[in-house]
């Protein structure tokens, strides 16, 4: 897909967001906007993924470690053919598999998340079985930064650097607020590249919403030999919806049809100015 047609996804991807959490009136909205460029990259430009193939031994792993953030996941797997559009209705539903996190019983979904801290070390351990196998796949975990605050997180980073764990591509959502506030509050992260750097990864920093820049940064980590990688994407919490963007209250919650109404025509917008740019 071309640059233009992938921003053009990823605006489609951003109003299912916005169908979903509208339907369920509930979702963790302003993280699952901001992660919806990468994602759209991962899965239409960068993994090789099939949902003809789901149980490949040799297809791309993908791990949603911000496993809170589903909605823009669900969306993307369901315009894949990995399940089927018209279950996206039934988001947050009494008796539905589609739950606010990703779960084995969703094909396409590797592991289930939500408990944060936990994807990188997942994900280490599925780019250790590559190596070990002889085989070529590739793992991506995307992380949210407050899970930065997670032991857990760092002990997988020592691991991955030890076993230069080439295969692994770890992206960091930066969007720098969680649902208690900026993340400098909570718990101070920076500098977060230089330690990831002491850790032994090679860091690329981005903007984590201009689609170039994730491509461009993907084809140059591929390059990158004998370390793990991650890009550390800074991102804008709610992104493509100005009344959400950057508002920490928008973490998570849902849509009335008047504020629902108000971001479709946003993201509608959107899309017409691509289709002139």
């Amino acid at each position: 897909m071309t640059i233009r047609e992938l921003e053009q996804k990823a605006n489609e991807i951003r109003q299912g967001i916005i169908d979903l959490v509208h339907i369920s009136k509930v979702g963790h909205v302003g993280g699952a906007l901001s992660s919806c460029d990468i994602l759209t990259a991962l899965y239409y430009e960068v993994m090789k993924v099939n949902a003809g193939k789901a149980e490949d031994p040799d297809r791309d792993r993908f791990v949603l470690s911000k496993g809170h953030c589903v909605e823009g996941h669900l969306n993307i797997l369901a315009d894949k053919g990995f399940i089927e559009k018209e279950e996206l209705k039934s988001f947050c539903q009494f008796g539905t598999r589609l739950i606010a996190h990703p779960n084995r019983q969703i094909p396409g979904v590797e592991m289930n998340t939500g408990a944060l801290g936990h994807g990188l070390s997942v994900a280490c351990g599925m780019a250790k079985a590559a190596k070990i196998q002889n085989r070529d796949y590739r793992v991506f975990v995307v992380m949210g930064d407050g899970e930065q605050g997670e032991g857990s997180i760092w002990e997988a980073a020592m691991f991955a650097a030890n076993y230069k764990l080439d295969n692994l591509y770890a992206i960091l959502d930066r969007n720098r607020l969680q649902i208690s506030g900026p993340t400098e509050d909570v718990m101070k992260l920076e500098p977060l590249k230089e330690k990831w750097e002491a850790f032994g990864f090679y860091v690329e920093e981005i903007d984590g919403n201009d689609m170039r820049e994730i491509l461009y940064a993907f084809y140059k980590l591929e390059k990158v030999k004998d370390r793990p990688k991650l890009i550390l994407a800074d991102t804008i919490k709610g992104k493509g919806v100005s009344f959400m963007e950057n508002q920490t209250k928008w973490h998570h919650g849902g849509l009335n049809d008047e504020l629902y109404e108000t971001a479709s025509k946003e993201i509608a917008e959107r899309t017409r100015r691509l289709c002139y740019e």
